[in-house]
This record gives structure tokens, C-alpha cells and sequence, in this order.
């Protein structure tokens, strides 16, 4: 999933300030279960807002909806009425979910109150970590579904650098090193032999590096 963290307090404070009747949207995948945008959240940071303007005696309508989706147009149309009403939008969904209300929405002031971080998974309650950094080229299937562009501090794709020790990597003893996680599961599977394979220089192109990305799928286009 799409992890994304709340900006802090004072920096939402200074996007919306000029608003006169603001709209917050929250997103009821992602960033609901990373507990950043979901509809608790919503309800949290309009409780926040309307404390802060009420003691400072700005007069604020503030609106509240959360989407189930952000990132898909058909769900956008549920909250078409209460975007009409209001001059600017907060968006709590990941930046894909910003962009997409500003394409629908085009008179409207559309604002981040997230910070979108990365794709990852939750490893403890309340963490997540990092585990793809969208490529566009998985070779996951040699590295024992251990990813060295992300979890590999210099990413790299044929290891280890030999900096670690103890397993830990040398640029930070809380971060495992990647290609001792990726010998210890090559080992456990008996698959040590893939630790020969010379993973060849990324295409790069294929990632962000490349410009923007597009997927189609003919069979499920109408």
C-alpha cells in the first residue's frame, strides 16, 4: 500500500487560512489503514482546524467527507455537492489522490494534508516500513523476495557491499542489511545457487527516472 504520513498542524494551518469554506477528504484505502486519512483522521484534523480558527475568531465553515477511493474518477462524484460548496479542498489521500481532485474539481484550490512517503506494509503496530520503490522491473524472483533497491542502503542489485556487520547495515544499526536477509532466505529455500546470477544495470527508463508511467489493459477497457 501507499504509505503516507499528516503534515504538521501549523503547516495545514498556513495552506487553508484564506479559506472560507473548506473541504477535507479522506480516502478509505491506504492512507485509512496507515491510520493518516481515513475517515478518523478527517474528523480529527476538522476538530483540530475548527479549535484553532474558533480561538483565533475566524469565521470557517469547515466539511468533512471521506471518499472510498480517491485515485478512481467514479468514486470523485460522491462528493461533487459538498466541493461545490467550498472554495478550497484538503485532500488526506496520498498524492495521487491530490492530483485526482484537482482534474475534477478545476475551480477549486486543492491542498495536500499528507505527505506520501513510500509503498510499504506494516511490520509492528503502528509502523510500516518501506518495500518497493515502483521500478517498473521486479527481480524480486533472484533476490528471494528480499528487494535491494529499497531495503539495500546503496541499493544494490549484485551483493553485499561488505560494509555490514552482524547482519546490520553500516549506514544505520537499526536497518538490516538486505543482502544478509537475502543470503538467510536463499539459504533456508536451498536456492544459494541464484547468489551467481549477475543481476544485469537496471533499466531505469521503466521507473520514475523515465517520465510519468502508464498501464493499459485492452481487456478492461469498454
Amino acid at each position: 500500500m501507499i504509505v503516507g504520513e499528516r503534515k504538521p498542524l501549523s503547516e495545514i494551518i498556513e495552506m487553508v487560512k484564506d479559506a472560507r469554506c473548506l473541504l477535507i477528504a479522506g480516502c478509505s484505502e491506504c492512507v485509512t489503514v496507515c491510520q493518516a486519512g481515513g475517515e478518523k483522521e478527517v474528523a480529527v484534523l476538522a476538530s483540530a482546524l475548527r479549535l484553532h480558527f474558533g480561538k483565533n475568531g475566524q469565521a470557517k465553515e469547515i466539511l468533512t467527507t471521506t471518499l472510498n477511493r480517491q485515485c478512481d474518477p467514479e468514486f470523485l462524484e460522491d462528493m461533487a455537492a459538498l466541493a461545490g460548496k467550498a472554495d478550497c479542498i484538503m485532500s488526506m489521500a496520498c498524492g495521487v489522490g491530490v492530483q485526482f481532485l484537482a482534474e475534477r474539481f478545476r475551480d477549486k484550490w486543492v491542498v495536500p494534508a499528507l505527505n506520501t512517503k513510500f509503498g510499504g506494509g506494516a511490520t509492528l503496530e503502528g509502523q510500516w516500513d518501506e518495500r518497493c520503490g515502483f521500478c517498473g522491473e521486479c527481480i524480486l524472483h533472484l533476490t528471494g523476495g528480499v528487494c535491494p533497491i529499497i531495503r539495500c542502503s546503496k541499493s544494490l542489485l549484485n551483493g553485499p557491499c561488505g560494509g555490514s556487520q552482524d547482519g546490520k547495515c553500516e549506514v544505520s544499526k537499526e536497518t538490516d542489511c538486505a543482502w544478509q536477509l537475502i543470503y538467510d532466505r536463499l539459504k533456508g529455500l536451498g536456492r544459494l545457487e541464484l547468489l551467481n546470477t549477475v543481476i544485469p544495470p537496471k533499466d531505469w527508463s521503466k521507473a520514475r527516472d523515465g517520465g510519468p508511467r502508464r498501464v493499459v489493459r485492452e481487456d478492461s477497457r469498454v
